[in-house]
C-alpha cells in the first residue's frame, strides 16, 4: 500500500546536470568533432577548422561546460567568450551554420542526450549559430 508521500525526483538544476556533467559534455564534443572529421556532409565545416581539431575540440568542451551551467573552464582561461568576435576570422555562412547545427544534432542523438534537452539545445544552438554568420550575402 502506498503512503502517498512518494517524492518525485528533482529536475536537474541546469542543462549541465541534465546532460550528465563533464563526462557527457566531453562525449558530446568528441562525437561532434569525430563526425565533422569523417562525414562528407560536414565538409565545408571541417575545412573551416584547419588541419587539426584538437584546439577547437578542447575549447568547445570548456565553453559548453560553462554555457550549460557547469564549471566556467573557458572564462577562467580566456575571459568572456566574445563568440562573434573570436569567430570573425572564419567565413561563416548559411552552409557552415547549417552543417554545424546538423553535426551537433547528430552528435546529440548518438550520445543519448535526453530528447527534451536536445530540443531545447537545438533552439539555443540555432540562435547562436545564426548570429555568428559573417559572410557577405548571408542575410
Amino acid at each position: 500500500m502506498s503512503s502517498g508521500n512518494s517524492i518525485a525526483p528533482a529536475a536537474p538544476a541546469t542543462p549541465f546536470e541534465w546532460i550528465g556533467g563533464e563526462a557527457r559534455v566531453r562525449a558530446l564534443v568528441d562525437r561532434f568533432y569525430d563526425l565533422m572529421d569523417i562525414e562528407l556532409g560536414y565538409r565545408e565545416l571541417r575545412l573551416a577548422h584547419g588541419s587539426t581539431l584538437d584546439d577547437a575540440r578542447q575549447k568547445l568542451f570548456w565553453f559548453l561546460c560553462g554555457w550549460l551551467g557547469g564549471p566556467q573552464h573557458y572564462t577562467e582561461r580566456f575571459g568572456h567568450p566574445r563568440l562573434r568576435m573570436r569567430h570573425m576570422p572564419f567565413a561563416i555562412g548559411i552552409v557552415e551554420r547549417d552543417q554545424w547545427l546538423a553535426c551537433m544534432d547528430q552528435a546529440m542523438g548518438e550520445t543519448g542526450v535526453d530528447p527534451a534537452l536536445r530540443e531545447r539545445l537545438k533552439t539555443s544552438f540555432f540562435q547562436t549559430a545564426d548570429w555568428m554568420r559573417n559572410t557577405p550575402g548571408s542575410p
